[in-house]
């Protein structure tokens, strides 16, 4: 069942209508469970906060800090391509005084789900607006509050660097097609995976906050400067990895690190395109092959919530290895329960970038 089709559609707000009239509201600091509240007065000193996946909660937690129960719709160890909302779901954003989600075509189902919300009273934060969002994957310039930053993304031009220049094309229109329910309208969403423009989504998210609860304004500020002081020296580490690597290109799934690459004058060669799980044409396969070939490649990169099967083709057809590159569109299991965030997993995706880049 696809969120694309309209009969499917009525059916799920329709059993959406009956389960906010009977349902009752979860929501849980953890990402992976929801828990229903134990007591009104507990319910009623917090904002109820739904998000969509995982970055989000990640962001939106670090801001509220106590101040909200947050629940992350989408569960650990789903690919958010994959999923769909239930009547629950619904039903839950429906109650919410909070809705966080990225936006940029990440959540492909939210805005029919909008459509049928009758609480005007909702907040609704859109994490992504105000950044200049990149089409189709592609690497252009983007406006994060940073115009020097923007300079120098093309200063990297990679005049020395024949790798860089010399990235294969992809047919993303060809891509888009293949995505079908799972398209992007266009746009590539993961702007998160960029320190700099995450620090523009926690302030988008603690403005949000502070219209639902302006008694905490301050409060909201305060835990938004102490995370944001935390992505700014993920960021400087960034710009120190990359500042005198060896190449400047890495070959990766899917198109989820043109944020990242403009960031910080790197160069992504993607497999396939914007969804996870769309399938490379062979023409593809052997562009990108001929690109490693070429260009001496060592490791191609894959994610954990997909099948590594095509990274692990390309990386024996030409005797490299594998290694994770993380997007974050989710926590599996084990990285929950092993107390990973979005900082560390982006500290982690940095060390696999510098051992690449410098091979």
């Amino acid at each position: 069942m696809k969120l694309g089709k309209t009969s499917a559609l009525g059916i799920i707000f329709s059993l959406a209508l009956v389960a906010t009239g009977c349902g009752q509201k979860t929501t849980t600091s953890n990402p992976d469970q929801a828990v229903a509240s134990s007591t009104p007065a507990a319910s009623e000193q917090k904002l109820n906060v739904e998000v969509s996946f995982y970055p989000m909660y990640d962001f939106t937690k670090n801001v509220a800090g106590d101040l909200a129960d947050v629940h992350t719709l989408i569960p650990p160890a789903m690919e958010p391509h994959d999923w769909e909302p239930t009547p629950q779901d619904i039903a839950s954003i429906e109650k919410a005084d909070v809705l966080v989600y990225n936006g940029a075509g990440m959540e492909s189902w939210m805005d029919q789900v909008k459509d049928s919300l009758s609480n005007s009273k909702l907040v609704q934060v859109e994490a992504s607006q105000g950044i200049t969002l990149h089409e189709g994957g592609e690497e252009e310039e983007h406006d994060h509050d940073h115009a020097d930053k923007a300079t120098t993304t093309e200063e990297h031009d990679h005049a020395d660097d024949a790798s860089a220049k010399d990235a294969p094309e992809h047919d993303h229109d060809a891509a888009a097609g293949e995505e079908d329910d799972h398209d992007h309208g266009g746009l590539d969403p993961h702007v998160w995976l960029s320190p700099a423009l995450a620090i523009k989504e926690v302030r988008n998210i603690e403005a949000g906050l502070a219209k639902a609860a302006p008694q905490h304004a301050d409060q909201f500020k305060q835990n938004a400067d102490a995370y944001i002081a935390k992505l700014e020296s993920l960021d400087q580490d960034f710009k120190a990895a990359v500042k005198d690597s060896k190449r400047k290109d890495f070959i990766t799934q899917h198109a989820a690190f043109a944020y990242l690459a403009a960031e910080y004058g790197l160069q992504q060669v993607p497999i396939a395109g914007l969804s996870p799980e769309q399938e490379p044409s062979a023409a593809q396969m052997a562009t990108v092959i001929d690109f490693a070939k070429e260009h001496k490649v060592k490791t191609i990169f894959f994610e954990t919530l997909v099948s590594s099967k095509v990274s692990e083709t390309i990386a024996k057809e030409i005797g490299a290895k594998t290694a994770v590159l993380n997007p974050i569109e989710g926590l599996t299991e084990d990285e929950v329960k092993s107390g990973k965030d979005y900082i560390s997993v982006m500290r982690e995706n940095l060390e696999a970038l510098k051992l690449a880049l410098n091979e």
